[in-house]
């Protein structure tokens, strides 16, 4: 058994794991890739020193990234992952009968390819849905030469570091904006605001310049140290945002999914921002 700190920015406060198994570690042509195995978070997936997902708190995460815009939008059936490849993402999203297609695109199909492999807890069937389209890409490329529209985007990316960076550009999100209608909503992963939250500031002032309302909400995943996780919103529709709860509660009645941190109460309350992170913003 040895141990592995994470390399997060930044440096001087990080997380620490006890390794009991090394199952897979692979430097592909993009990224080093790292899959282990600890007691308390079970499989834990590393991506150039830095946790992305692990099997035992990915429900925080990936329940708030898909059912807050699909809930709040109402009629989301056409969609775009960009990242994802662990397929917990996917995995919620079908979960929804109304959707009828999801592209995903990861400029690394290992990852995909670990994933199903060695992380079914995860992705579960996701990879065999029928409505599945997976293209292997750069996203900002497919993004910038797209020619459909989605109803909802989400940037289920790493931090702005290496293959990531560029995923957090103004050219990005433009074109990410061309890809959608004026009822479309942008969900990206936008890091912990306590300790990163220049990144958070920094979409947000391109988002205001592109999108009528420019927002995060919150999750907390006990992985991300530093407090909650902030999640990009940015949409041209300024009423989705404040879908009633009541609204909401009836549309997650109506969808039969079960989830095991998502409700609608949790759903509206996450938009309620602590004084810090407003003040970032």
């Amino acid at each position: 058994m040895k141990n592995w700190s994470e390399r997060l920015e930044p440096t001087d406060f990080t997380a620490t794991y006890k390794v009991n198994n090394v199952i897979y570690e692979l430097q592909s042509p993009h990224q080093h890739i790292m899959l282990f195995e600890n007691a308390t978070m079970g499989r834990v997936l590393a991506i150039d020193g830095v946790v992305q997902t692990t099997e035992n708190d990915e429900f925080t995460y990936h329940e708030m990234l898909v059912h807050v815009p699909i809930l709040a939008h109402g009629a989301a059936k056409k969609i775009l992952v960009i990242g994802g490849g662990d397929g917990g993402c996917i995995k919620e999203l079908f979960k929804h009968f109304s959707i009828e297609s999801v592209t995903l695109v990861d400029i690394d199909e290992s990852v995909i390819t670990i994933s199903q492999k060695y992380l079914e807890k995860i992705c579960g069937n996701a990879f065999s849905d029928p409505r599945l389209n997976i293209v292997i890409s750069d996203g900002a490329i497919f993004v910038k030469e797209c020619v459909e529209k989605f109803d909802l985007i989400i940037v289920d990316s790493p931090d702005p570091i290496g293959a990531g960076e560029i995923l957090f550009s103004k050219e990005f999100y433009s074109n990410c904006k061309r890809v959608m209608s004026d009822s479309s909503v942008l969900i990206t992963q936008n890091g912990v605001p306590f300790t990163q939250g220049k990144e958070l500031q920094r979409s947000i002032s391109i988002w205001r310049t592109l999108f009528s309302d420019s927002r995060c909400y919150l999750t907390n995943v006990p992985s991300y140290i530093g407090g909650p996780l902030a999640i990009g919103w940015a949409t041209n529709d300024i009423n989705l945002r404040s879908t009633p709860l009541e609204v909401i509660e009836e549309r997650f009645k109506k969808a039969l999914i079960k989830c095991d941190y998502y409700t609608p109460e949790t759903h509206i309350a996450a938009f309620a921002l602590p004084k810090y992170i407003r003040k970032l913003l």
